[in-house]
């Protein structure tokens, strides 16, 4: 009688302790770029200084696997079940676990590390938290094209890589939706990102703007491109053809500047030397005449003028 007793304060007392261990999760959901770092969290009461070798945390990715992202048991890193995919990109922030906190940092996210993680934490009870993590690609590069194809018939399109799967939603210049009327396409590689192909028909609409716009329903995102049809394709001009044909412009331009600065400076630098030397020369020939200044007759003139006067006298 007394063993079924102490079997069933024990279990009350160890639902009691649980009870009062909680775990929790200040954030459930985490969106965070191809390619960056995220930290997500899960608190747990401390109650003064930690003892670490108490102390046992466990992050899993919750899928059909049921993968180890990292643990943590009586205080001492267990590296050995940790899933390859995880390998060399997570790190725990020990630091901060005195203070409650198990900060879990996945470092260069892959799309595969999308999913549920739970955090489990054992210290004088136990208890555990799910969080949520998406890992988007934006569309942000919107590969266009204009081509005419003959009989005022032009070919739109718009193609751009990202995630998760998005929509291409095509309007004119007065935002009619033309979305029906495209042929769009999708394909996937390696990396898990969509490269997503739209394709619009128009006939007989020249001088008019359209917009391809993909939109992605999950994340409530969207990126749009402008795609102008001219009367010719010679006329068709990309944006980025107008920023090419203008960074031209600005260089010939800032050549242009320079050279015919060049040319002012050499023009007035031939000039000075001209008036220099035209100076010289009228000094140089003014100089026997200016009697008060200087005597240019040498000694033997003298002597020659002596003689002469001597033989006047005589």
């Amino acid at each position: 009688m007394e063993k079924p007793l102490l079997l069933y304060m024990f279990s009350f007392y160890w639902c009691f302790l649980n009870a009062l261990f909680t775990v929790e999760a200040p954030q459930s959901l985490y969106i965070v770029e191809l390619g960056n770092n995220v930290t997500m969290e899960c608190t747990f009461p401390v109650n003064g200084k930690l003892k670490f070798r108490d102390l046992s945390v466990s992050w899993e990715k919750k899928d059909e696997l049921g993968k180890d992202v990292y643990v943590l048991f009586k205080g001492e890193e267990d590296f050995k079940s940790q899933h390859s995919d995880f390998r060399g990109r997570i790190k725990l922030l020990k630091e901060n676990l005195k203070l409650g906190q198990s900060l879990l940092q996945i470092m260069d996210v892959k799309l595969r590390d999308a999913g549920l993680y739970r955090c489990l934490i054992d210290y004088g009870g136990a208890d555990y938290k799910t969080i949520n993590l998406k890992v988007q690609a934006p569309y942000r590069n919107i590969t266009q094209g204009v081509v005419s194809t003959g009989d005022k018939e032009w070919k739109l399109t718009c193609q751009s890589e990202g995630y998760p799967k998005a929509e291409v939603i095509w309007q004119n210049g007065e935002y009619e939706d033309l979305t029906d009327k495209a042929d769009t396409s999708y394909e996937t590689g390696s990396d898990q990102l969509y490269r997503v192909t739209s394709t619009l028909t128009i006939k007989n609409r020249t001088h008019e703007n359209f917009r391809c716009i993909f939109w992605n329903k999950e994340l409530q995102k969207n990126t749009s491109a402008i795609l102008y049809v001219a009367d010719s394709a010679d006329d068709v001009l990309r944006p980025e053809s107008r920023r090419f044909v203008g960074a031209i412009v600005v260089v010939i331009a800032l050549v242009g500047s320079v050279l015919f600065i060049l040319c002012i400076r050499k023009a007035s630098t031939s000039k000075d030397k001209r008036t220099c030397m035209a100076n010289s020369s009228m000094n140089i020939a003014k100089l026997p005449k200016d009697k008060d200044t200087h005597d240019w007759r040498g000694p033997h003139f003298e002597e020659e003028e002596l003689k002469y006067i001597h033989i006047e006298k005589t």
